[in-house]
């Protein structure tokens, strides 16, 4: 296996409860500590974990293109993902989201139509209400199943809409005048479809371009209308 490969992995692995030592890295990895080193320091220089002394941490946001780049070294996504926690995942979109003026609600929990439903974060910003579904799946997809996917997250998001006028406690849209309600897929890493039946598959690093483009394609996108 790559060595830098490795060395990304044990990180991935170890990192995901604070930062770790050089010692625990090196054993983990399998590799000479003076190489463990010396990649530790590139992977600082490209901003990827943070050094201190001994001790190695990453961010929520590098773990996550620490993840992509051992996916673009060879690594298997399902093995990447599973060092992935999921609130990582949903806290980067939510970040983002609200760097750019959006408030921002995560798990919203409501009911519509006698069932029980659930939305991982949507990001309001007039007139614009994004209802995401993040999907850090363990494997590359087939079509069919992204098929179900972007439609579970269209009926997830009608059902959302029809049921806004009684959730004015919990976001911010339900007050609004006029809104439209966007279904959004948010990935690990890029698919082949950046969109199935005009619903955008985003991935999370690639979420600020996303964003931007976004008031410029809302009328082209899949979305509902409530007055």
């Amino acid at each position: 296996m790559n060595v830098e490969k490795k060395l990304i992995i044990a990180l991935l692995k170890l990192t995901r409860n604070g930062p770790v030592s050089h010692e625990l890295i090196n054993k983990e990895a399998n590799i000479p500590l003076q190489n463990c080193k010396k990649l530790l320091s590139k992977l600082q220089n490209d901003e990827l974990v943070y050094v201190n002394g001994s001790l190695v941490e990453a961010s929520g946001t590098q773990r996550l293109k620490l993840a992509v780049k051992a996916i673009s070294l060879g690594a298997d996504i399902e093995t990447v993902s599973a060092f992935l926690l999921w609130q990582e995942f949903e806290e980067i979109a939510a970040t983002a989201f609200e760097r750019n003026g959006y408030s921002v609600v995560k798990n919203i929990h409501f009911i519509y139509a006698g069932r029980k439903w659930e939305m991982d974060v949507v990001g309001c910003r007039k007139p614009i209400a994004l209802c995401i579904d993040c999907k850090h799946w363990h494997r590359a997809i087939s079509p069919s199943t992204l098929k179900a996917i972007v439609e579970e997250q269209t009926q997830r998001t009608w059902a959302f809409a029809e049921a806004l006028p009684t959730l004015a406690d919990k976001v911010e849209c339900a007050t609004w005048d006029y809104v439209k309600l966007v279904p959004a897929i948010l990935s690990l890493v890029a698919g082949k479809f950046k969109f199935y039946d005009n619903v955008p598959v985003v991935p999370v690093l690639q979420i600020q371009d996303f964003i931007n483009q976004l008031p410029a394609y809302i009328n082209v996108l899949r979305h509902f209308t409530k007055p």
